[in-house]
């Protein structure tokens, strides 16, 4: 199983080239190149686009317009190569390249994206439930660091790599593939443009 996979919701966008769980290569970037970093990998790996199996995509929750930067290069590749494509949740990426931390996501405005419970919140940092000794990834860990540290969260170093959700993970988190324009974002709130036209 040849999977591609991407995430494009938060402030670094990631792809990776993965052969039933060998990652064959990995791209970080920017959003708007996620689809040239994608035919690098498949191109230096010796294959064509036509050699995928699956795309696997970030959902969110992160940036309203990266999450749809995201959605659009699948739902067009997906299309476009006849694949099936799985969509992801960036928190449970995020974890998964961390076992055991909590992720947590920048949401802008004051606020992040973390799981509490089993279920994907937007919260205030200080409305953060905090456990004493227990890790904390992502760029709203590293953007809130006092305030976690302060509550006795572990936030590893900005350069751990574990700040970031690495599609390696969602090509492994795949799973209920189908039709590219079934893959639904999640947001848990309108996009900002929205918002200042009210």
């Amino acid at each position: 199983m040849l999977t591609l996979a991407f995430d494009t919701a938060t402030g670094v966008a990631t792809t990776a080239l993965v052969r039933d769980g060998d990652v064959l290569g990995e791209r970080a970037g920017r959003a708007i190149g996620v689809v040239a970093d994608a035919d690098e990998l498949i191109r230096e790996a010796g294959l064509a686009a036509g050699d995928l199996d699956l795309l696997a995509v970030g959902v969110g929750p992160g940036s309203f317009t990266g999450v749809r930067i995201g959605l659009a290069a699948a739902r067009g590749l997906g299309l476009a190569l006849d694949l099936p494509v799985a969509g992801v949740s960036t928190l449970d990426a995020l974890a998964a390249g961390a076992p055991g931390a909590v992720p947590v996501i920048d949401a802008r405005r004051g606020e992040v994206f973390t799981l509490a419970s089993g279920s994907v919140r937007c919260v205030a940092p200080d409305a953060l439930e905090v456990e004493a000794g227990r890790t904390y990834v992502g760029d709203g860990a590293v953007r809130y660091r006092a305030e976690i540290e302060a509550g006795g969260g572990v936030v590893p170093p900005d350069d751990s790599g574990q700040h970031v959700p690495q599609a390696r993970f969602h090509a492994a988190l795949a799973a209920d593939a189908g039709p590219a324009e079934l893959i639904e974002p999640v947001y848990l709130r309108e996009p900002d443009a929205e918002r200042a036209l009210a």
